[in-house]
C-alpha cells in the first residue's frame, strides 16, 4: 500500500493508450483521468488532482 509513484506511473500510460485508441468522449477514457486524479488525491497533491 502507498506505491503512489508506481499506481500513477501505469494509469499515465494507459491514459496515453487512450488517448490514442479512444475517441474523446469515451467513459473509459474519462476514468483514466478521474484514476489519475484519485492518486494525486491520495499523495496531498490536490491542486494537481484538480486538474484531472
Amino acid at each position: 500500500m502507498g506505491e503512489y509513484s508506481k499506481a500513477l506511473e501505469f494509469y499515465e500510460k494507459s491514459n496515453k493508450i487512450f488517448e490514442i485508441s479512444l475517441p474523446p468522449t469515451h467513459p473509459n477514457l474519462a476514468a483514466s483521468y478521474n484514476n489519475i486524479g484519485g492518486v494525486y488525491r491520495n499523495m496531498g497533491e490536490y491542486s494537481k488532482a484538480l486538474q484531472y
